[in-house]
């Protein structure tokens, strides 16, 4: 299995028979390793409702035809733009022929802003949990520290973690490291940070704080990990 991170929190998991892609902020993302017409997704999987994370979901969407995995009402959205999406909301497992997917909580937003700075909702953000050929993938979407976390890694045993550490809208690298120790994970690859200059913080302060605990990959975009 390998997971190649583009940028932000866009990132590629390959398995032997599906490819996932996650909150693909490519066009416009100044860190994107990759463009969006040179992905070919079998889903699409998007944890909230802001730009730098739907990106080009629906674009992709339609060129693969590859169904995006997202909470109720931005698949709803994302539906009337003609994409093609499986709505689901927090709590509960499906089954797919891959495997089987749930969203988690997450503490942050989800909107869009419309014309005339007037924000949309877009249902509550999220984290999902990929399980999928003997291993979980847990993508923590936007998200604050929450104790709740504890209960995710209990659950199931994650395999590799993609947390934020950029501070200011998400958990900072002191907070992921005690996301770390709450969800246990075998390996870490921290995301969402230096895309912009307001996301400051520094993924070595990251590895000195929870590489006791974990295996942590700082990647840049375009780089890989196997597992």
């Amino acid at each position: 299995m390998k997971f190649t991170y583009f940028g932000h929190a866009a990132g590629y998991l390959e398995t032997s028979s599906e490819r996932f892609l996650f909150d693909p902020f490519l066009t416009g993302n100044p860190k994107a390793s990759i463009t969006a017409d040179k992905v070919a997704p079998s889903y699409i999987v998007v944890t909230h409702g802001h730009s730098d994370h739907v990106g080009d979901a629906v674009e992709i969407s339609k060129r693969v035809g590859a169904s995006i995995i997202t909470t109720f009402e931005l698949a709803n959205w994302l539906d009337a733009q003609g994409a093609k999406t499986f709505a689901m909301n927090h709590g509960g497992w499906f089954g797919f022929p891959f495997g089987k997917i749930r969203f988690t909580i997450a503490f942050h937003s989800s909107s869009v802003i419309e014309e005339g700075g007037r924000p949309l909702y877009l249902g509550e953000p999220a984290g999902v949990v990929i399980h999928t050929e003997g291993k979980t993938i847990y993508h923590a979407g936007d998200t604050a520290l929450f104790s709740d976390m504890r209960l995710i890694g209990e659950d199931a045993p994650i395999d590799l973690a993609l947390l934020p550490i950029g501070d200011l809208f998400t958990m900072g690298p002191k907070d992921a490291a005690k996301a770390v120790e709450f969800l246990a994970p075998k390996r870490v690859v921290p995301i969402h940070y230096g895309t912009f200059p307001v996301l400051v913080s520094d993924p070595k302060e990251f590895v000195v704080l929870a590489g006791k605990k974990t295996d942590v990959h700082p990647l840049m975009p375009g780089e890989s990990i196997e597992f």
